[in-house]
Parts: structure tokens; sequence; C-alpha cells
């Protein structure tokens, strides 16, 4: 693998200031992080489109959380029982997509490193249930099914795409 050295810019913009990696290292790089991430949208419309969506939605925050709201038709698997639950839960030919609270938590960092330890493809849904709720998709809780309306900082307003 070829190192690289990131030298800084004559210029006081601060975007600049570190410039960018050239394409072939973009290109790496985000590859990667489309291998790992699962965006909120992208995991709703594959679940909405009906049938098999291909992989496996993995709650792996606590039951008190789970109770509280959850994705319909996720695997319950708290991050701490992971070893103990995982290979009686899950398909190891299957992918996984894990989410957890949100942005500010990396207990689905947490649950994908340990899944991915035990032979599971893995990805990591950004924005966990928080993003979920935020963009106004449907979820359960202990009492029933639940939806609330979608923040418009989070999600098009009257759109059922966002377009990127």
């Amino acid at each position: 693998m070829t190192q690289t050295t990131i030298t800084a810019a004559t210029t006081d913009n601060p975007v600049l200031s570190i410039p960018p990696a050239a394409p072939a290292q973009a290109l790496a790089y985000f590859g990667a992080s489309l291998a790992f991430h699962a965006d909120v949208s992208d995991v709703a419309a594959a679940l909405a489109a009906g049938g098999d969506p291909g992989f496996t939605v993995v709650d792996s925050r606590s039951t008190q959380a789970w109770d509280q709201g959850h994705i319909p038709g996720a695997v319950h698997l708290p991050g701490g029982r992971i070893p103990q639950l995982a290979a009686e839960l899950l398909d190891p030919a299957r992918p996984v997509v894990v989410y957890c609270w949100g942005p500010g938590c990396n207990g689905a960092t947490r649950a994908a490193f340990a899944l991915a330890g035990l032979g599971y493809r893995v990805k990591e849904m950004l924005g966990g249930i928080e993003y979920w709720l935020r963009e106004g998709f449907a979820y359960d809780t202990a009492d029933g099914a639940a939806q609330r309306p979608a923040d418009p900082l989070t999600a098009p307003v009257g759109a059922d795409a966002c377009g990127c």
C-alpha cells in the first residue's frame, strides 16, 4: 500500500489548508465508506419495496430502548449479547445492517465490530433510530405501531426522496 504525505497548502482558507485527496484516493475512501455504512432513507426504501431486502436489520440497544421504539421487522440483539445470541438470531450468509440510538452513540459501531468479528458481513446504519424517527418513518413500540411527522431539517417536505 502506498503511503501518502499530506502537506499544508499555502492558504488561510480552512477548507483548502489541507488539499483535497487525489481522485483515486477519494474513490477508494468513499467506496470503502459506502461498503461500511447505509443511509436511513436507503434502508427504509429497501424495506418498503416489498419482498426480501437482502439484509437483516439489527437493533443493538437495550430492551427498554427497543420497547420505546424500533424499526419494524428488526431483530433485537443488544450489543453486549452479540457473542451469545448472534448465531441463534442471524443467518451468517445474510448481510446485517445494525443501528443504535443515533450519531452521538457508537453502540452500532461496537455492534458492527462484534458481528464482523464473528464472520458476519455488516453495515452500520448512519443516524440510528434518531434519524429513522426524524425522517418520519414508521416504528414499532411495546404499545404498537407509531409514526411522527418528518423533520424538515432532515427530510424533504412533500417528497418521497431527497434526490441524493
